[in-house]
């Protein structure tokens, strides 16, 4: 008998999307997969005990190593803006509670 050949997260995704592009009869022929086992994943995927997602990088849609980090630090610039702007607003917002709580002693007026 043969050795049980395992497949990898990111074939199964691929394989997976391909057996719902041209069946899963035609997919598994052109992987070399059993249709059985393709058959479970699919029914896996769409049970969601498989993610079907991670396969849908191709090629030519995904992005190269540089462009990637440039995303990625365009990404990071931004949230770096909008935390320097977040602690701004809170500063503020503290300055602005100890404006009223002062005010508040001063007028002699309480929670009560």
């Amino acid at each position: 008998m043969g050795q049980a050949r395992t497949y990898t997260e990111e074939f199964k995704a691929q394989a997976i999307k391909l057996a719902k592009e041209v069946g899963t009869k035609r997919a598994s022929e052109e992987l070399g997969v059993p249709k059985n086992t393709l058959g479970t994943w699919v029914h896996k995927a769409k049970k969601g005990e498989v993610d079907p997602g991670k396969g849908e990088q191709m090629p030519g849609t995904a992005l190269t190593l540089v462009e990637e980090n440039k995303e990625l630090r365009r990404q990071l610039k931004e949230r770096d803006k909008e935390i320097k702007r977040l602690n701004e607003l809170n500063e503020f917002l503290e300055e602005a509670s100890a404006f009223f709580a002062a005010s508040r002693r001063k007028s002699g007026k309480s929670n009560d």
